[in-house]
């Protein structure tokens, strides 16, 4: 899944538009994450630094926990990758790890939901 940062916000897409096509509501998700940036550029700061702050979506590490990996759902990524200001850029064929920079956690992205209830 990929989209550019050039890319203008969607203006009030349907419902289906946002969650029932097959991206998965990741571009929603993205942009959400980009709009929030503006709304809060201490969030985005974080995030930029590589921090893997909570958010609505499962991902976020509050403080490290004796268990260094969990995982996380790709909404999660794209929110993420908005804040960042960056391009959605999410190969959903592949799990992705990333370590947040203030606690040391890796949290690996996936689209199995399953292992996110782990």
């Amino acid at each position: 899944m990929h989209r550019s940062i050039n890319e203008p916000i969607r203006p009030d897409p349907s419902f289906d538009d946002r969650w029932g096509t097959i991206d998965l509501g990741l571009i929603t998700s993205w942009e959400r994450g980009r709009e929030k940036s503006l709304e809060e550029p201490e969030l985005a700061a974080q995030a930029r630094a590589g921090q893997l702050m909570v958010l609505p979506w499962k991902g976020g590490v509050e403080k490290a926990v004796q268990k260094k990996v969990k995982y996380g759902v790709f909404n999660y990524l794209a929110m993420w990758q908005g804040l960042r200001g960056e391009d959605l850029n999410i190969d959903v064929a592949k799990e992705i790890p990333l370590t947040c920079s203030a606690t040391g956690m890796t949290v690996i992205f996936t689209i199995d939901i399953t292992k996110c209830t782990e």
